[in-house]
C-alpha cells in the first residue's frame, strides 16, 4: 500500500508561487472528490503553458468549511492567496484549503507529450484524484519521479 498521494492540477503561476515559498495554501472546491488529509502527498501537474508533472509538496493543515470560512482562514497576510483565490471558491458548498508543507521540485520535470508516449490518450485530472498502486501513471511516471528525490 503506498501513503495516500493525489496527482493535482494547479495553473503555472500558483504552481510556481507554490515551489518558491510563496504560496502557503492551495484552495479546491469540494464536489464528492477524495477527501484529502493531513500527511498526504500532493503531485503537482502544472497545467496552461506547463504540461508537465513538476513536483510534490506533503499537506499539513486540512480546513474544510464552507468558502466564506475557508477565505476568511487563509486570506492573511503572507498565506500567498490573492483575491482571485475567492472567485475560484465562491459559490461552493463547501471548500478546502490545504496547507502547502516542504514543496519539493522534482530533478526534471515530465511534460504531458512525454507521459502521453508511455500511456497513449492520458489526461490530466481537471481538479485531483487520488493515485493507487498499479494506476499506470503512479507506476510508469511518479513513482520514478518520487524515487530520484531519495536517491544521493
Amino acid at each position: 500500500m503506498i501513503e495516500d498521494i493525489y496527482l493535482m492540477s494547479i495553473r503555472p503561476k500558483y504552481a510556481r508561487a507554490i515551489f518558491a515559498g510563496k504560496k502557503k495554501y492551495e484552495l479546491r472546491k469540494l464536489s464528492g472528490a477524495p477527501t484529502i488529509e493531513e500527511g498526504s502527498i500532493i503531485v503537482v501537474y502544472a497545467s496552461g503553458q506547463i504540461k508537465g508533472i513538476i513536483g510534490e509538496f506533503r499537506v499539513g493543515r486540512v480546513i474544510r468549511a464552507t468558502p466564506e470560512r475557508v477565505w476568511e482562514i487563509v486570506r492573511q497576510p503572507g498565506t500567498g492567496i490573492g483575491e482571485d483565490a475567492w472567485f475560484y471558491i465562491r459559490g461552493a458548498k463547501q471548500a478546502m484549503a490545504l496547507e502547502v508543507r516542504d514543496p519539493t521540485p522534482y530533478q526534471r520535470q515530465v511534460t504531458l507529450e512525454e507521459i502521453r508516449r508511455i500511456i497513449p490518450g492520458w489526461m490530466p485530472p481537471f481538479s485531483y484524484k487520488a493515485l493507487r498502486e498499479g494506476d499506470p501513471i503512479y507506476e510508469l511516471v511518479i513513482k520514478k519521479l518520487r524515487s530520484s528525490l531519495r536517491s544521493p
